[in-house]
């Protein structure tokens, strides 16, 4: 369903990404990084988000074999969340006043975009589709299933640290040490293997 040179990107992509976020992991728990140490299940999670929401959604978005209709909801949710992820950065290694609140709000606006992207497309999908359709429908359903996901996360994360993200002490990953993080994590393992299992399917699905 995607081009070659999407998949090549996709490919290349997941390889980078992958290497970064062990080489992250080392740095963070190994020379005790801004921010704390970061659970196994948490990097993983993290691996995740950034792949999907920052490379694949808006690798897809470019590709005109893809539904436009499903480009122009993925697209526009590609830029909010770069946009979000620059900011996020500053945040966080800047001016260092990132709070889990700003994040979820962001989520619930990137659902509310995705939502009326896909009423504004409505007529494409309430209509008869094809394999194509269902498969870029599919990715779509992912994102808004990832979304509420982190939604749930940064509460339980912001509850977890009492607030306590900011200024040079700031927390921002858990530990998988930690008491106060045990059920994150736990809960973080348990729905990672779903939401990898269905990215996975999804893209064997994609590369035909």
């Amino acid at each position: 369903m995607l081009t070659s040179t999407t998949r090549v990107m996709l490919v290349v992509a997941l390889l980078v990404c992958a290497s970064v976020a062990v080489a992250f992991r080392r740095r963070q728990n190994a020379q005790g990084g801004r921010g704390g140490r970061i659970s196994g299940p948490k990097l993983a999670w993290l691996l995740y988000a950034v792949f999907l929401w920052f490379i694949v959604c808006p690798l897809v978005a470019l590709d005109a074999s893809v539904p436009m209709e499903a480009r122009v909801v993925l697209g526009a949710f590609a830029v909010s969340m770069w946009l979000r992820g620059a900011a996020e950065l500053y945040m966080l290694y800047v001016s260092r006043n990132w709070r889990p609140p700003y994040g979820v709000g962001h989520d619930l606006g990137c659902i509310a975009l995705v939502g009326a992207g896909l009423a504004y497309t409505g007529e494409k999908w309430a209509g008869v589709l094809d394999g194509r359709d269902v498969w870029a429908l599919a990715l779509v359903g992912l994102v808004l299933v990832s979304l509420g996901v982190e939604v749930a996360y940064a509460a339980l994360f912001h509850q977890a640290v009492e607030g306590r993200t900011t200024g040079e002490d700031g927390v921002w990953f858990a530990d998988a040490e930690q008491e106060r993080f045990r059920r994150i994590n736990r809960l973080t393992l348990a729905f990672n293997v779903p939401l990898y299992g269905a990215l996975a399917a999804w893209l064997v699905m994609g590369m035909r």
